[in-house]
């Protein structure tokens, strides 16, 4: 039985708009993921997941170790269910959930916030003041690679915290402040681990993408390492974490590195389809149903506007996946009610039948549904809310 046809089989009494999660797919990425790592752990990133449930199972595979939160309002609620070891990956500036996790010893213990400036030391100070729980604080490093005098960036723009001494330097301004300590370092090399090196029909795109990433890669071994060895003159690091999931094989490599972060290579979203060095199983979809035929060879299906965040383009689009041969109509693409689909395969779909998407991001399909349906074999054998099922929405 195809895919289509099984998961059409497992779903046939739910009504379409819905998600579903291929276990044995996403089992095998995991899998794939365990085995790039080369015996380090990998730190869930709950960004790309976005449902409890599914980060309990992930959490419970061999090989992965914590979690990688992207607000301090969801680690806080996750703490509260039992989860441990949670890195907050993005600086916060909200002074109530700071005043929470200060006054909870059990979740400071459980978790730890990221900082990269001086700024943020005062913040967290003014929020938390008073006797308080000890908090943990990592400090996020950029990891962008830089040439040509600095005319050249790649990378995302995160931490102004770059060289050694800088790194230092905030390293001994946390140690002189009761109440802080320094126990990781995280450093993302988005322009590695974001960016598919193989885009499809843009063969000189990408030599110059294998090009950067090679230097990049070449110049951050160095630069990491000399970064973990001035900040451990002045704290006792932890951990220190880097890469994603198109890095994994790379960042480990570094004798730095303790740990990886990885979480869309789990769901293996429409992005990571152009990299060279992996092949996933799309594990996470959506079904919409087709509610009108306005030519033979299209069909409109309700909803379907989903795209992605980041630079806005037709690369953050889902892609309409079964049955294959399906496109958009170039001047409507996926729309808020309704999504025309052209192609041959639009002439066999009938008022009713399924359409089955893949979002071009991962854990961003769990802010448009609020549950996922476990699919193994051509059942779904579990039906998990996602956090928007949860009712919590933290960004």
């Amino acid at each position: 039985m195809d895919d289509r046809r099984r998961y059409d089989h497992a779903t046939a009494e739910l009504e379409p708009p819905f998600a579903i999660l291929d276990l044995a797919a996403m089992r095998a990425n995991a899998a794939d993921l365990v085995r790039r790592a080369a015996g380090k752990p990998i730190r869930v990133a709950s960004k790309s997941i976005r449902s409890r449930t599914v980060l309990e199972r992930v959490l419970a595979m061999d090989g992965f170790r914590g979690v990688m939160a992207f607000t301090l309002p969801e680690a806080l609620w996750l703490a509260g269910h039992g989860f441990t070891d949670i890195l907050v990956a993005y600086p916060t500036a909200d002074r109530h959930a700071l005043a929470a996790l200060a006054a909870d010893a059990e979740a400071a213990r459980r978790i730890t916030v990221t900082v990269d400036s001086v700024a943020h030391l005062d913040f967290i100070e003014h929020a938390v003041q008073g006797p308080k729980a000890e908090l943990r604080l990592c400090l996020d490093v950029d990891a962008g690679y830089v040439a040509l005098g600095g005319r050249f960036r790649a990378g995302a723009l995160r931490s102004p915290i770059r060289q050694p001494e800088d790194a230092a330097d905030l390293a001994a301004e946390i140690a002189k402040r009761p109440g802080l300590r320094l126990v990781g370092l995280l450093a993302y090399e988005a322009q590695i681990a974001g960016v598919g090196d193989a885009p499809r029909g843009q063969a000189a795109y990408a030599r110059a993408i294998r090009l950067m990433q090679a230097r990049s890669a070449r110049e951050l071994i160095v630069r990491r390492g000399r970064v973990v060895n001035a900040v451990r003159q002045f704290a006792e690091l932890e951990f220190v974490n880097g890469g994603g999931t198109g890095s994994v094989e790379l960042t480990v490599r570094e004798k730095a590195i303790t740990e990886v972060g990885a979480g869309s290579g789990l769901f293996h979203p429409r992005l990571f389809d152009f990299y060279r060095r992996f092949t996933g199983r799309p594990a996470a979809l959506f079904a919409l149903p087709v509610v009108r035929r306005p030519r033979p060879d299209v069909v409109t299906v309700l909803g379907g506007g989903y795209p992605a965040s980041g630079s806005a383009g037709p690369s953050r689009l889902p892609q309409p996946y079964l049955p294959a041969g399906l496109r958009y109509a170039p001047d409507e693409g996926a729309g808020e009610v309704q999504t025309p689909l052209l192609g041959q395969a639009a002439q066999d779909l009938r008022t009713g039948d399924r359409v089955w998407f893949r979002h071009a991001k991962a854990g961003e399909l769990c802010e448009r549904f609020d549950a996922l349906h476990l699919v193994e074999g051509d059942k779904v054998v579990e039906t998990v809310p996602t956090y928007r099922g949860e009712g919590r929405t933290f960004l």
